[in-house]
Order: structure tokens, then sequence, then C-alpha cells
């Protein structure tokens, strides 16, 4: 609820906070119940459940029913949604797998793959190409930019803002910019797009919220699953791991497109690093 708030109106964020505060509560209620608890419409409270990744409010309250249950037991807190302080390593190991399994699976299932192959063009014949992430996205962002220097386009990866910012004012027709951010609210990003956008770039937005305000200047939306987060994991490696893939979509289609030139310059590439990677000699 932290992560999805600055995306939801404030009759919606009435509802997630009541939710949040008490879940036991409300989850003895109906949908008229907690929207004239909240002072919203049921279509209100509906919408949040959606928001939060539900199909509809009937399986939040049962979540909620199922939170309170586990409050009142006093069984070991949660570390994540079903990873609990307590539980052993292999565990552990086993729900991250998982849940990673499953972010990969829900990122495939939703990747609009006529919005991927517009991106993947203008990528293929751009001039230059700026990507603007920062934090997490900020990795995913120096990811897809060496990886794309790899095979000879010109790509930047900026996780400065006021760098982003200055670079995207000399973007012109036939460059891309691409923005990395998984609430798809993300400030330091949003405004070195809007910059590219204004300057007539073509634009692609990698976000978890197609709906959130770096849309606006996106010719292109990736859209990545939305992920769980905790407040003891809120680097959110399944969202990063979301765009990851979406970030190796992009780049694999591209060298398919432009294999004639991808392939010798991933081939020197190599063999520029192979004396690095060679057993050292006494």
């Amino acid at each position: 609820m932290r992560t999805l708030a600055p995306s939801m109106t404030r009759s919606m964020q009435r509802v997630a906070e009541a939710v949040a505060g008490d879940p036991a509560g409300c989850a003895a209620l109906t949908v008229t119940g907690l929207a004239e608890l909240t002072g919203t419409s049921e279509a209100t409270v509906v919408r949040t459940a959606r928001l939060l990744g539900y199909p509809g409010y009937r399986d939040l309250r049962l979540a909620l029913a199922g939170l309170a249950a586990q409050q009142q037991s006093g069984r070991a807190p949660a570390v994540t949604a079903d990873i609990a302080v307590d539980d052993p390593i292999a565990d552990v190991v086993a729900k991250l797998a998982y849940d990673e399994q499953q972010t990969l699976a829900d990122t495939a299932a939703g990747l609009d793959t006529v919005q991927l192959g517009a991106a993947v063009a203008a990528l293929a014949t751009a001039r230059r190409i700026d990507i603007y992430g920062i934090g997490a996205s900020g990795l995913v962002a120096q990811d897809l930019g060496q990886k794309l220097l790899r095979i000879g386009l010109i790509a930047h990866a900026h996780s400065d803002p006021h760098l982003a910012v200055t670079n995207a004012v000399q973007l012109r027709s036939g460059d891309v910019a691409i923005a990395i951010t998984h609430s798809g609210s993300t400030g330091d990003v949003i405004e070195p797009l809007r910059t590219a956008f204004d300057h007539g770039a073509t634009t692609v937005a990698i976000t978890g919220r197609p709906d959130g305000p770096v849309s606006q200047y996106a010719d292109h939306v990736l859209t990545t699953s939305t992920a769980r987060e905790s407040e003891l994991r809120p680097a959110a490696m399944s969202s990063r791991t979301s765009q990851l893939l979406v970030v190796d979509c992009l780049f694999t289609c591209v060298t398919q497109r432009t294999y004639e030139t991808a392939a010798p310059a991933l081939a020197a590439s190599y063999e520029a690093l192979a004396h690095r990677h060679a057993p050292r000699t006494r």
C-alpha cells in the first residue's frame, strides 16, 4: 500500500489507510460497509482492491481475514507476504524463487508485443539512446545501456537527474529516450522523459503502473508485473526482475534486427575483454 499510494486518488488512499490500520475490522465489512466507513463509494473500494492486485473486494477481504487470523494467533511476523522471521533458510530460498518465477511469468503474459515491437524498431535505428532510472531502476538502466553499447549503439544511462535533463534537451527526432520506474511516478525520471518528448525524441516507459504520470510522455509503454513489496523488502527484488526481463527482450529483439552490425560488434567486445578472463600464469 505504501508503494502504490502515490498512484491512488485521495478517496482510494482513505480506503487503503483504513484497511492497513485495521485489517480485522475491515475484513468483517461488506463493500458497502467499507465505503461508508471511509466516506467513499463502493466503486472506489473495488478499484482500490484491484489496484492492490486483487480481482475484486471479496478477494481482498479474504486476504485481510487471513492476515487478521495470523496476527491474532501470535505466529511469527512476516518479513514479506510469504516469509516469516523464523522461516528456515531453505524455505526462504524456495519462496523467493517461486515469487521471482511468478513475477517473470506475469510480466511475460502482460507484455504488449505490439508496443515492444515499436520500441525495438525505434531503438534499432536510433541516432542516440538515453535511459533514465533512479535507485534500483537505475541499476536496470545501466544494464540496458551497457548491453546496447556492446552491439554498437550509442546509449547512455543516467541516474543523476540533473545530467539526465541536460542530456535530454539535446535529443531530437530519430533519438530514443527510455524511462524506467516501477511506480510510474518518479519525478526525477519523468522530468527528463518529458523533456525528450517535447524535443521530438521517441519515448518509452518501462513501468509497473501504465496509468501513472510517466505514461503521459511515453510513445510506447512496456508494463512490468506489479511486484509485492514489504517494509523489509522495499527495494523490490521482484520488480527489478520484471524490469530486467523487459530489458532483455528489448536487447535481444534489437540484436535480431541489427544482426549484421550487432554480431561483429558483440564479437569485438568479447575479444577486447578476453584477456581479462584468461587464467593468470605465474
